[in-house]
């Protein structure tokens, strides 16, 4: 008798999960073949994060470009890579003289994470040398546009940034400018730029009142001269490093470069955090060795081989498919406790780019990164259904001519369906 309840039981709840999945199954085949959709391409992959049961599936193994969703992979890097506190300095001090060279640690007087350690660190020394010869890679990635050059959202890649590699000008009520070392490189003019394209010449509208974030030229000269004008001392230059054991100075918290990172989609801590990877793998800052290690050993086993040429994805190179974005989703789900992971990803309705977008009745049901480049538009993470179970999912939507808006607006109806069926 007790057998035969248990089958029973099984074959109920079998039943319930069929008829859910037929319920989404259809809803989601009538939206997508609708005329909306016939005109562009759309990959779908839907799957519970417990079960691993595929919900829904279109064109989940298809190619498709990313845009800021390639942040998803840059976070599963560095989380896999990188220690809790962020490697800042690597330093050998050597006759009364401190040589230090940087990681790619973004947090320098960033902006935004004001990260003051290495400033603090320097400070107290007073012979100091900058070696600059472990920065192997380039400063856009390969696909970048190069008219972006002007907008915060394309800044140069370097060995140890400075304030973000941005100029903030601002006015309160005098023309402020940080960092200061670029004060008189900056005119208060009207300009079709914000800046010049090949030199640190900057312009501020003379009725501008918010904050303009231009990025800056990097080079070596540059940074021994920002770090001369903040420490108020002479910073020499070498090109390598006395014999000895490198020490590692550590600063902020990974959690806030990679909350920001996915919260607000920043490219330059992305791009950054390969770097700073890459030389805790291999004590060289490239991109590219971290990516291929990555590919080669911690996601040996997609079924797709992506392509992944840059930490942002402002490359249209990019090339990953809903599959591939799942399957890492899955791994993050399984090796991060979701209460810390979904404070890393925006919260529909609540924080960073999904702040007015997907909001829940009483609290957040998305937890998601978002990816846009022009015509194209993608939403990867996870789904908290009213059930209290958790879906991971990847929309990928590319090359359509309709708004933004309107895809996010139909992606947002297949959100909740799964959200009130599931």
């Amino acid at each position: 008798m007790k057998n035969l309840l248990f089958i029973i039981v099984i074959l109920i709840l079998v039943s319930a999960c069929t008829s859910t999945k037929s319920i989404i199954r259809k809803d989601f085949n009538q939206q997508l073949s609708s005329s909306f959709y016939q005109n562009q391409f759309t990959g779908v992959l839907v799957i519970d994060a417990e079960t691993k049961d595929t919900i829904y599936t279109n064109n989940s193994h298809k190619y498709f470009i990313p845009a800021s969703n390639t942040k998803i992979f840059t976070l599963f890097a560095a989380l896999k890579t990188l220690p809790v506190q962020i490697p800042t300095l690597k330093y050998i001090e050597a006759n009364d003289t401190l040589y230090f060279e940087g990681t790619g640690d973004p947090s320098f007087l960033h902006p935004f994470i004001k990260d003051s350690t290495t400033l603090k660190f320097l400070q107290i020394h007073t012979n100091l040398v900058f070696v600059a010869n472990n920065f192997q890679d380039e400063k856009y990635g390969p696909g970048w546009a190069w008219d972006d050059y002007q907008w915060y959202y394309s800044t140069e890649k370097s060995a140890l940034p400075i304030n973000g590699n941005v100029v903030m000008t601002y006015r309160n009520p005098e023309v402020m400018v940080s960092p200061a070392y670029f004060k008189d490189s900056v005119l208060e003019l009207t300009h079709k730029n914000n800046r010049n394209e090949t030199s640190n010449l900057f312009y501020y509208p003379p009725t501008k009142k918010d904050t303009l974030e231009t990025p800056f030229i990097t080079s070596d000269q540059t940074t021994k001269s920002i770090l001369e004008n903040l420490l108020s001392k002479k910073v020499g230059i070498a090109t390598t490093m006395p014999v000895g054991e490198k020490q590692t100075l550590y600063g902020s918290n990974t959690d806030s470069l990679y909350a920001r990172m996915m919260h607000e989609s920043d490219n330059f801590i992305a791009e950054q955090l390969l770097l700073v990877s890459a030389g805790v793998l291999t004590d060289t800052l490239n991109g590219k060795l971290t990516r291929s290690y990555i590919l080669e050993n911690e996601l040996k086993n997609l079924k797709q081989e992506p392509r992944w040429v840059d930490g942002s994805g402002l490359s249209r190179y990019n090339l990953f498919t809903p599959q591939n974005m799942v399957s890492v989703l899955d791994q993050l789900y399984n090796m991060v406790p979701q209460e810390r992971l979904f404070s890393i990803f925006p919260a529909g309705g609540l924080s960073g780019t999904l702040k007015n977008r997907f909001a829940g009745d009483e609290q957040p049901y998305i937890y998601a990164k978002s990816g846009s480049l022009s015509n194209n538009y993608c939403l990867s993470g996870y789904l908290v259904a009213n059930s209290g179970k958790v879906l991971i999912f990847s929309f990928m939507n590319n090359h359509f001519r309709a708004s933004t808006s309107e895809e996010r607006n139909r992606l947002e109806q297949m959100l909740q369906t799964l959200r009130d069926t599931y």
